[in-house]
């Protein structure tokens, strides 16, 4: 799982019928560093499945590849990235 921020919507003109009711969002994946302040080089953006109703600059968690199509089994959906959650904090504990 990773944490990302909603950058964005991606408009379809047509979707698979299994996909009916979620949205998909434009994702930016978020290192740790990222998260610390560290860094503000940003990964390369991907596009995430989401019913949970994320809007714009959200933090979610998110899942890819196989994992993304569990929560849906035994119909699974045609996934790549599925939103977990919405998250609304992030704590980070320093163990150095």
């Amino acid at each position: 799982m990773r944490i990302g921020e909603v950058i964005g919507t991606v408009t379809l003109s047509r979707c698979h019928p299994s996909l009916t009711g979620g949205r998909y969002r434009l994702v930016v994946p978020l290192s740790l560093d990222n998260l610390t302040g560290k860094s503000t080089t940003q990964a390369e953006e991907l596009v995430v499945y989401d019913e949970l109703g994320c809007g714009l600059g959200d933090k979610i968690a998110f899942s890819e590849g196989v994992e993304a199509a569990q929560p849906f089994a035994p119909n699974y959906k045609p996934l790549d990235a599925y939103n977990a959650a919405i998250l609304d904090r992030i704590e980070i504990n320093d163990r150095s």
